[in-house]
């Protein structure tokens, strides 16, 4: 896939359909009674002005501002107005406490923040602004290069430590590869998004995409009951509706009104049960089309509604993609055998790489690829089945979560001995995080401990007491032995 021209600013690109459908609303923030609309015109100055008031507030051109913001429109027009005059945003999830923020703060000290009021602040020396900053005069966009740095997310590893992940202008680009061979995105729809707003998977194609391609961005308000959302998708005329498994899990447990508009649904952040695919397409009449990807590269595997995937297999690489499959020793193996899912080097998603200690970029190849930590297995028709990650993450609830930052944040419980992460599957629908512990502590005891350590979707669902966690002969915790240890408990 060939990379635009130069100069090319993200920021400008996504906002581009405003110059050619000014009155066309861009933004629908969805509430029970009322929605709050957003034209192309009122989303592009709202941009513009942000930038401004950023430069104006003494925020200057390859700062890192860290986004400590809810689910308000503010977070992607600070975002993308950020971007614009060349300022670097590193946006971050409003559920993370205290201590959570200050731990991703440190692996990469921004210059300020930008923040609304009650979110969490990290514990570390630079200027914090609120979102008066954000009305501010108009700007230029700061012209740079398509392969320059544009924002950075943040993921965690094995380590439990967050990772800044480092992308290019050019990313956004490369979503184009996702509007056919996952979304199929016409300009003309109304695609809603159920997460969060500062939720990555929600950036990215719940707004940055739709307005790219000049359709309709639909997000529930801040608090909406899952109850409420088909109903709402229904009011408001979605035609694409996307979230993670347990959206459509939530949505199929209360009385789901027939969505005429609606052609298809999204699904990524965790493994689509079959069985809840099925159901969907019982209950509405429209597939469920499933897609993997990760912070470093967003997706890059995924059905369609022009190429659904086989059943049991996730999809195929989208049109443009570099995919190999390799062995440990970083080789490709044959169609049938699983092995590592890899990129290559020269997709336009890639990231620049990770920001190592002391501010050192680093993007690990094996050869010529960017080795996922997937485990899949490519069938000759080029469809992929996906078994997990070959690392420790655990996945619930659409995210990815590191064992040992959970483990870490019960460090200290009055009453506990020792603790384990893992998910637990009560159903073959249905996956939960958990925690396998030793000690006197109750459960309520734990939850208490947990509740100002740890971001909600961090929260163990399930508690389950054991005599001891299961360990190697060198001492070292055997992970791969917690599910049959608490096959009994669950």
């Amino acid at each position: 896939m060939e990379l635009p021209s130069d100069p090319f600013n993200l920021s400008e690109y996504v906002l581009a359909p405003a110059y050619k459908q000014p009155e066309k609303i861009a933004l629908a923030i969805l509430g029970p009674s009322r929605a709050e609309r957003w034209s192309y015109a009122r989303l592009a100055e709202a941009v513009t002005r942000a930038g401004g008031g950023m430069l104006a507030a003494g925020i200057s051109p390859g700062d890192r501002l860290l986004l400590r913001m809810g689910n308000s429109a503010h977070f992607p027009i600070a975002f993308l107005g950020a971007i614009r005059v060349g300022i670097v945003p590193m946006p971050t999830s409003a559920a993370l406490t205290g201590p959570e923020i200050t731990r991703v703060a440190e692996s990469l000290p921004p210059h300020a923040i930008l923040a609304e009021p009650g979110i969490a602040l990290p514990k570390i020396d630079v200027p914090v602004y609120g979102v008066d900053i954000l009305d501010g005069p108009e700007s230029p966009w700061w012209k740079t290069l398509a392969d320059e740095l544009a924002y950075v997310v943040f993921t965690s590893g094995t380590s439990g430590r967050p990772k800044p992940v480092r992308h290019a202008h050019r990313a956004v680009w490369a979503r184009r590869m996702m509007w056919r061979d996952w979304y199929d995105l016409r300009a003309d729809d109304r695609l809603m998004h159920t997460g969060a707003f500062n939720w990555t998977y929600t950036l990215g194609t719940g707004l940055l995409d739709p307005w790219a391609a000049g359709a309709t961005a639909l997000v529930p308000a801040a608090g909406t009951d899952p109850a409420m959302l088909g109903l709402l998708a229904k009011r408001h005329d979605a035609s694409i509706l996307a979230g993670s498994p347990g959206i459509f899990r939530k949505l199929l447990a209360h009385d789901l009104p027939k969505l005429p508009k609606l052609r298809h649904a999204l699904s990524a952040g965790e493994a689509l049960p079959p069985s809840l695919r099925t159901r969907w397409q019982t209950a509405t009449g429209t597939d469920i089309h499933e897609a993997l990807g990760m912070s470093e590269c967003s997706t890059f595997l995924s059905g369609s509604p022009t190429w659904p995937a086989p059943e049991g297999c996730i999809g195929y690489a989208q049109t443009g993609r570099q995919l190999a499959v390799l062995d440990d020793a970083g080789e490709p193996v044959a169609d049938g055998t699983p092995g590592h899912l890899a990129i290559h080097r020269s997709d336009p998603g890639l990231m620049l790489g990770y920001i190592e200690a002391g501010g050192r970029p680093n993007l690990p190849l094996t050869g010529a690829y960017f080795v996922s930590g997937d485990l899949v297995t490519r069938r000759p028709d080029g469809a992929f089945t996906y078994h997990g990650r070959a690392d420790d993450v655990l996945t619930a609830g659409g995210f990815r979560i590191a064992p040992a930052e959970i483990e870490a944040a019960f460090d200290g419980a009055p009453g506990l001995t020792e603790c384990a992460a893992l998910t637990i599957q009560p159903n073959p629908e249905t996956t939960l995080l958990a925690l396998a512990y030793s000690g006197t502590a109750s459960e309520g005891d734990l939850r208490r401990f947990a509740e100002p350590n740890l971001a909600r979707h961090k929260h163990p669902r399930a508690y389950l007491r054991v005599d001891a966690l299961p360990r190697g002969g060198n001492g070292k915790l055997d992970r791969r032995a917690l599910p049959a240890l608490v096959k009994d408990l669950t």
